[in-house]
């Protein structure tokens, strides 16, 4: 399906509700990744109902274990396309019995997509049909490939603009699970961080403390390319694999548990808390430059 006006051109698939392409017009250029299985075979898939992988691969639920697998399983769902136009799309998906088998609540997970000269914004609204309280964390992952055909990481650098440090951990290589502590700085230089192949050996760069609510691949000039903002939101991840020409900048309500976490889901950091009925809703905005 597709969104266009007279700058960008989206295309975005049932599967997942996930956008497979974004192309600005003004350039010439293939924003988003394309998908490329050689490196990774996603574009920008919805995580849900977690982000990342829990401990030993298992959530506590009101003293039941249920498995998970990393991400969620909303990213290999069928949505359905609820209402569209030119420039606006939703979709929603709705829990069944077979997804009860991994996450016991009854819910409902709507996605809607909206272009606004060279920005799309992306809403999320999940509401809870369950009577009682319902958790979950959910996020963002859109991939953002290089410009150029031949061009490498270090012909770009990330910036965060009015920031001079920012603060991350690392996840464990072996679980996905997150080290809280400690945490490493994020060294900036009028508000630019150079990047190289080498720093993503520590996988995925995580930030808590709603440290990051603007977030740009530049060249490495300090040229805006694309960005993300996303104002209020509790958690940010960077990650970008091995030799891969696309870098992730990806807005996170909640994250993969911390390393050895064997609490209920209600325990768990920046989880997402609904009562029955309630709704929650969150938006972000991608920006070509």
């Amino acid at each position: 399906m597709k969104l266009e006006n007279e700058f960008l051109c989206v295309e975005i698939t049932e599967v997942g509700a996930e956008v497979t392409r974004i192309y600005d017009k003004t350039s010439d250029t293939e924003v988003l990744w394309n998908g490329d299985a050689r490196f990774w075979k996603r574009h920008s898939p919805i995580l849900f109902p977690n982000v990342g992988k829990t401990w030993n691969n298992s959530v506590s639920i009101d003293g039941m274990q249920y498995p998970t697998s990393q991400h969620g399983f909303a990213r290999d769902t069928q949505f359905e396309c609820v209402e569209s136009a030119e420039d606006f799309i939703v979709f929603q998906m709705r829990s069944t019995e077979e997804t009860k088998k991994l996450y016991p609540y009854d819910f409902e997970l709507c996605i809607s997509y909206r272009l606004n000269g060279k920005e799309l914004d992306v809403e999320w609204r999940v509401k809870n049909c369950t009577e009682g309280k319902m958790y979950f964390t959910i996020g963002g992952h859109p991939a953002f490939a290089f410009a150029g055909k031949d061009e490498v990481k270090t012909d770009y650098c990330l910036g965060f603009p009015g920031k001079e440090k920012l603060d991350y951990l690392k996840i464990d290589l072996a679980t996905g699970t997150g080290i809280p502590t400690p945490t490493y700085p994020m060294e900036l230089k009028d508000g630019y961080h150079p990047l190289n192949e080498e720093m993503f050996e520590i996988d995925t760069f995580v930030f808590d403390e709603s440290q990051i609510e603007e977030a740009w691949l530049c060249k490495k000039d300090g040229t805006p390319y694309v960005g993300v903002r996303c104002k209020d939101f509790p958690n940010f991840g960077i990650w970008s694999p091995a030799g891969a020409p696309f870098i992730c900048l990806e807005p996170w309500c909640g994250r993969c548990d911390n390393y050895g976490f064997e609490g209920d889901i209600s325990e768990k950091q920046n989880i997402n808390c609904l009562t029955g009925g309630e709704t929650f809703e969150k938006k972000y905005q991608i920006v070509v430059a």
